[in-house]
């Protein structure tokens, strides 16, 4: 009975020490746990500071990158837009060379044909070079070439090219009163513009 009761005493004992123990250890530990919160509420101040900054610069990086986006889209549409104004024109005006060749021959038939002729066999010839010139013509105005009208009309530095200045009571000043060569255009561009004479 006795080697219980010095048992059961000695455990109880065993306890009761332990428990001290445990309760001197938190003790011990409880300073040192609210301090090392401190210095946790400071990493974690630093961390949010340094998230926000990295936020900021992501924020700068996405609005850098937008603006490039659309500058690089915008010159992207402009690109596109002078090809295709470049090929409009290219496609409107692709015959303008073979025209602008062409205008000599046309001024000679136009002077072939205002010679005055005497007998048949050269009237006959006449006429064959006024259908061809005519023909000419024709196909030329399928591409879109025009006369360009000058006597009459006032001068156009654009469209005409003064050449020599006169006085005439029949026409106003300013105004193209001889034309010594036919100008041309091709749909709204000049190719070649008429050479005149001006009134003063």
């Amino acid at each position: 009975m006795t080697k219980e009761k010095n048992n059961t005493i000695s455990e109880e004992e065993i306890e009761m020490k332990s428990t001290e123990n445990v309760e001197l250890t938190n003790e011990q530990t409880a300073e040192p746990v609210f301090a090392e919160g401190d210095t946790t509420e400071q990493a974690n101040a630093d961390s949010i500071d340094e998230q926000q900054q990295e936020n900021l610069q992501l924020k700068d990086k996405l609005v850098e990158a937008d603006n490039r986006y659309l500058r690089l889209q915008a010159d992207f549409d402009n690109f596109r837009r002078r090809t295709r104004l470049d090929l409009e024109a290219s496609e409107k005006y692709r015959a303008q060379k073979l025209i602008t060749d062409l205008l000599p021959a046309l001024d000679n038939f136009e002077r072939a044909l205002q010679i005055e002729v005497d007998n048949e066999q050269a009237t006959s010839v006449l006429q064959g070079m006024d259908m061809v010139y005519r023909s000419l013509i024709d196909a030329l105005k399928k591409e879109g070439v025009e006369q360009i009208e000058s006597v009459g009309k006032e001068f156009d530095p654009h469209q005409h090219h003064a050449v020599m200045q006169g006085e005439d009571e029949n026409y106003g000043s300013n105004v193209v009163t001889d034309e010594f060569q036919k100008g041309y255009l091709l749909k709204d561009r000049v190719i070649r513009p008429a050479m005149v004479k001006v009134n003063q």
